[in-house]
């Protein structure tokens, strides 16, 4: 058990040594500033060696607009961690313990394998205040449909992630056989169940081999961040079943552009899959009749996007009618039921895994939206629009290097066989439902058009594009 020396001082405080850390983070949201700190809580793991602090701390940034609460986990060493150096937040004078070197617990794998210890229950939270006390606010639950021994061998962190940070396992099972594992760690907390630990572990319970299947989650009750609310309740950490060496969809498709293959197939099957995913979703988790509200404000939600986008790119202003009746057409069409969705779905959310076909990945939603907002049910043409529509930039990135070059058919035709092997797998058509899908597809493409204008300007004729595009094509099927 860790001792906690409660008198002792320490220089610097782990928030100074931690906010100017945090302000480098890929997963820190409000980038060009420091943040500005305040304690909220903490809990901490055992090191079975005695050697290492392990503590997870609770901290809310309240130098923006809005509050906004991170899950920061450290470790405390007495000498330097060998490889370590692009972990090291920093390093600070305990008046006990002498100096003590300060690691993004991620990257430590004496963090990493106690991590995933108490998502197999195999581990004991412990409290943050006070020596040889159990947390009971902190609850791990292994997933019934992981039932293989687990061993260790060695852990890294995932490279690339922006909002989260995942620790790769190179596990074991007691026949020696490899079961890889990926465990996300959620650094951005919000009050409710994280829909990628809900919604794929829904799946994997039912036995679907679309997804992952779920390993363990550690979830926390933690006091609220305003002081008069009730505490809060959410999912720290997930880890599930992970597939080494296998790439993308999106990698794939853009091999597939540039060598001027045929995609018609795997888009298909990825239809298909899709379908399955959806069916399996409204057979496991609750579903709702649509609204007149529900219409309104999803209909509400498109208006502000293409008002952001005219915003960004005055030229749009120019369709303004043309964007106010597709939406209409929306309004007034045949909606189907409310359905539990994947909400951020594109080719790099879908892994082609041998002798198991397409697997679906990151159930989070978008993850700038509030989570309530995230673990709503929805309409399942909102993932096959945002799918068509990563067909339409797989085409648009090639097009993007290869100026003067098109690669429409391509796109076309892989939206196409989509649509196909969902229609096949499902028994409805989406394309009956021509005015849904549409708007959908242009909301998505007015979304694309504010992020571009942002952050990519270059790629910005990729979703303007696609607006006038999907325009005519309305307009056609007005006719």
């Amino acid at each position: 058990m860790a001792e906690i020396h409660d008198t002792a001082t320490i220089s610097p405080t782990k928030l100074e040594l931690i906010g100017p850390w945090m302000a480098r983070q890929r997963w820190y949201a409000a980038k060009g500033r420091l943040p500005v700190l305040r304690k909220v809580w903490s809990w901490r793991l055992d090191d079975p060696a005695g050697a290492v602090g392990i503590e997870t701390l609770l901290v809310v940034d309240e130098g923006g607009p809005e509050p906004v609460l991170y899950q920061v986990p450290l470790t405390y060493r007495g000498a330097p961690l060998d490889g370590g150096q692009h972990a090291l937040v920093g390093t600070m004078e305990h008046s006990v313990l002498g100096k003590r070197w300060v690691y993004d617990g991620t990257h430590d794998p004496v963090y990493a394998a106690q991590l995933l210890a108490l998502v197999l229950e195999q581990a004991a939270p412990q409290a943050g205040s006070a020596s040889d006390t159990p947390e009971p606010a902190v609850v791990s639950k292994r997933h019934p449909s992981w039932t293989s021994e687990t061993l260790l061998k060695s852990a890294k962190v995932l490279s690339g992630e922006q909002s989260n940070t995942s620790i790769i396992f190179d596990c074991t099972d007691g026949d020696g056989v490899p079961k890889p594992l990926i465990c996300k760690v959620f650094r951005t907390l919000q009050a409710g169940e994280n829909p990628d630990v809900t919604v794929q572990g829904a799946l994997s319970e039912a036995g679907s081999t679309r997804v992952p299947t779920m390993v363990g989650t550690v979830s926390a009750t933690w006091p609220s961040v305003a002081d008069a609310d009730e505490p809060a309740y959410g999912h720290l950490a997930f880890a599930q079943e992970f597939f080494p060496g296998t790439e993308d969809a999106w990698r794939v498709a853009l091999r597939a552009v540039a060598a001027h293959e045929d995609f018609d197939e795997s888009a298909r099957q990825l239809g298909a899959a899709t379908a399955e995913v959806h069916a399996r979703l409204a057979e496991v988790l609750p579903t709702e009749p649509v609204s007149p509200e529900a219409i309104a404000g999803v209909a509400a939600g498109m208006r502000a996007r293409y008002i952001a986008a005219a915003s960004e790119v005055p030229a749009l202003a120019a369709y303004e009618h043309r964007i106010a009746d597709v939406v209409d057409r929306a309004v007034n069409a045949s909606w189907p039921a409310l359905q539990r969705i994947h909400g951020d779905y594109h080719l790099g959310q879908v892994l082609k895994v041998a002798e198991r076909g397409w697997v679906l990945l990151d159930f989070e939603g978008e993850p700038l939206r509030p989570l309530a907002e995230r673990s709503l049910p929805d309409l399942a043409v909102r993932d096959i629009a945002g799918m068509l529509r990563s067909f339409d930039y797989a085409a648009g990135s090639w097009e993007q290097s290869h100026p003067g070059g098109s690669a429409r058919d391509w796109a076309q035709g892989a939206q196409e066989a989509f649509l196909d092997g969902y229609a096949a797998q499902c028994g409805r058509d989406p394309r009956e439902d021509a005015a849904l899908l549409i708007a959908f597809q242009l909301d998505k493409a007015l979304y694309e058009v504010v992020y571009e204008a942002r952050n990519r300007p270059t790629w910005l004729t990729i979703p303007t594009a696609a607006v006038v595009r999907l325009l005519d094509d309305a307009r056609k099927d007005l006719t």
